[in-house]
């Protein structure tokens, strides 16, 4: 009997922790829609979404946040295109093929770059990669998109390796064992077999580093030049994530409305992207 009420208490703490989580997440969406609504109606949806211009603090304000939404785009797909491969195959060679100790060696690695804070990313980016790619291509400024996608990449890096790593070693070794039992060689068994049967798992993984990539704004803001042009690989650019963070400070009137307003295309961006994902990995397991 006791053990019954114990767990119907924990059911019921879970229950109430589950509810919490779903109620913050209401009221971020209802506190961002009442905030940012009043701007979209004032500069109109048409000109705010699809404005080349930003001048904020212009005799004539402009509002246009068209290059933050492309910029925020090319980024993260950048930043996926180089992270994903990598993350991948990092989480693949440490799950099946590395020695104990060089997993070790990934595994501690890893959790290292996991525990970097976004401004010393920023920073190292600073400091090194965009003197380096100023000298490299020959260019005035390194600070430029492509600064902020090398960036991007590798802070996704450990989102990705740490849930596909989890993710390949829940395969059950029975699967394994069976393909290596009807002839398959261990390569063709790890990417036929074992990456299959972990396929939501890695698909989780993607979705953590997108998340990761189009959330982030200090490190974004250091590399990129921060600069409202449209988006140009070698140009300097800025984020939406970076729009917001770098004039909240000093915003006032229409100016702090529309800043509201872009955080509210960054959280609808979010979750479609979510959305979107999901229910690709939802038709997949129907399938």
């Amino acid at each position: 009997m006791n053990r019954h009420k114990l767990e119907t208490v924990v059911h019921g703490i879970f229950l109430i922790m589950g509810l919490i989580t779903i109620a913050c997440v209401l009221l971020i969406t209802i506190y961002l829609v009442i905030a940012g609504i009043p701007a979209i109606r004032e500069i109109g949806i048409v000109d705010f979404l699809f404005g080349e211009e930003w001048a904020s603090t212009a005799a004539e304000p402009k509002f246009g946040i068209l290059p933050f939404i492309l910029t925020s785009i090319y980024g993260t797909a950048g930043a996926m295109l180089i992270g994903v491969p990598i993350g991948f195959m990092t989480a693949v060679f440490t799950a099946k093929v590395a020695p104990f100790k060089v997993r070790m060696i990934i595994e501690e690695a890893v959790s290292l770059l996991a525990g970097i804070p976004s401004v010393v990313y920023g920073l190292v980016g600073m400091l090194v990669l965009v003197p380096g790619i100023r000298e490299l291509f020959d260019i005035p400024d390194g600070a430029s998109l492509f600064a902020a996608i090398i960036v991007l990449a590798i802070m996704t890096l450990p989102s990705i390796i740490n849930v596909s790593l989890t993710a390949l070693e829940a395969v059950p070794k029975e699967y394994e064992e069976a393909s290596l039992a009807l002839g398959a060689t261990e390569i063709e068994t790890y990417f036929r077999v074992s990456v299959p049967a972990a396929k939501s798992g890695i698909a989780a993984a993607v979705v953590l580093g997108v998340g990761r990539a189009i959330g982030e704004a200090m490190a974004v803001m250091m590399v990129s030049g921060n600069a409202p042009n449209m988006p140009s690989l070698f140009e300097s650019v800025r984020f939406l994530t970076t729009a917001v963070a770098s004039e909240m400070s000093y915003s006032s009137g229409l100016q702090r409305q529309a800043l509201f307003s872009i955080a509210l295309v960054l959280f609808m961006f979010i979750m479609m992207i979510n959305a979107a994902l999901n229910f690709l990995m939802k038709r997949d397991k129907e399938n």
